[in-house]
């Protein structure tokens, strides 16, 4: 029997789109330091990229902690005006969102790039598993090859995708069988059991380090964070009040909290308790900022008002997909041509032009390819932006 026609919703962030491109940006330039600024001479060069950009990975748990945010959000709407979830509209949704780009990276890494390596350098030797990446479980293929990486360093990505996909597939059926006022019980009981997971993998071994960082049931918290604040912020809650009314200078202690355990998070969260810790106190930093800039009245800013990086926030998905390719494509000509890219002037002009193709890639992809489906996926949608 075919869904009942949903109400339509309109419902828009708009500071969401910025903080999407920062968290991209610092995923960017956590690639940009182990690979191009890699080859910047000198040891006080090193050690100050490593102290800006080394801990940039984090940009992908503000993810998690946003993707669980802005579905948990939506559900929720539609669950209260609809009195239902539409499992069906939902799964299409996501869908026609993520597996066209996700399935021409993978189609990319495993078809495409194996044979032009093969006419240039014939010595293919592609580690990765594609039947991890065709069923969306590719971060445990991360896991099992883990400290090495896909020969296909782009495929290295879709790890955290994958991950997003693996919450989808499960989380609509649970807002949609379980009472909205159990909730935060079922929000917390999922965080209590990623940190009791985490607990298991304390150790220093490259193993410990992969089931930490990749493992669903070590990241999955994140997600469960994001939608605990997202159900608070649904209707006129104590946390939405104090949200709403917070004084500008307690947002500035959040960020600049935020700011010094990404920094120094290796040396915060060295010990194994607090290595357990970690992603729930980085997840808590991201959500606030999430819940503040959309709600609150007295932030110190808006990422709105950033124009250009607000736009290059409707691009992120692709800008993260795809930058891995154009940080390879440097690499390759940097190497081809012989060129002299070892100071801190040239690494970072390769890394800006890593970036301008990133752009144009994901402008391409997203316009000539991706738009398609997001039409598509308009007509399976409850929620519209104004």
């Amino acid at each position: 029997m075919a869904d009942k026609p949903l109400t339509k919703e309109r419902i828009f962030f708009p500071n969401l789109d910025g903080f999407r491109f920062f968290c991209f940006f610092a995923v960017f330039l956590f690639h940009c330091n182990g690979t191009i600024l890699r080859r910047v001479t000198g040891y006080r060069a090193h050690k100050v990229l490593d102290f800006l950009f080394l801990n940039g990975e984090v940009g992908v748990n503000a993810f998690f902690v946003l993707s669980g945010f802005l579905i948990t959000f939506l559900l929720i709407k539609e669950k209260r005006l609809n009195n239902d979830i539409s499992l069906q509209n939902f799964y299409i949704r996501r869908i026609l969102r993520i597996w066209p780009l996700f399935y021409v990276c993978v189609f990319a890494g495993f078809i495409i790039f194996p044979y032009v390596k093969f006419r240039t350098i014939p010595s293919p030797d592609e580690i990765a598993d594609y039947r991890y990446y065709i069923f969306f479980l590719c971060n445990f293929d991360f896991i099992r090859i883990w400290p090495l990486r896909p020969d296909a360093i782009f495929l290295s990505a879709l790890w955290s995708v994958a991950v997003e996909e693996q919450f989808y597939l499960v989380w609509p059926v649970i807002l949609k069988y379980s009472s909205q006022k159990i909730y935060p019980l079922i929000f917390s009981a999922i965080i209590l059991f990623t940190l009791i997971f985490r607990s298991f993998y304390t150790g220093g071994t490259d193993a410990d380090l992969a089931m930490r960082n990749f493992n669903t049931f070590s990241v999955i918290g994140d997600m469960a964070l994001g939608g605990m604040v997202a159900y608070y912020c649904s209707y006129e809650s104590g946390l939405f009040k104090f949200i709403r009314n917070v004084p500008r200078w307690q947002i500035a202690v959040v960020y600049c909290l935020t700011i010094i355990f990404i920094l120094f998070k290796k040396s915060i969260f060295a010990f194994p308790v607090f290595s357990v810790l970690e992603r729930v106190v980085l997840a808590s930093c991201f959500a606030f900022i999430i819940a503040e800039q959309n709600f609150a009245d007295n932030s110190i800013i808006k990422f709105s008002r950033f124009k250009v990086i607000s736009k290059l926030g409707t691009y992120t998905y692709g800008l993260y997909c795809l930058h891995l390719i154009a940080l390879a494509g440097i690499l390759f000509i940097i190497e081809k041509y012989g060129w002299k890219v070892n100071t801190l002037f040239s690494c970072s002009i390769a890394c800006i032009l890593a970036l301008g193709i990133s752009i144009t890639l994901s402008w391409l992809s997203y316009h000539y390819f991706e738009k398609y489906f997001l039409k598509l996926k308009d007509k399976f949608s409850f929620i519209v932006k104004n």
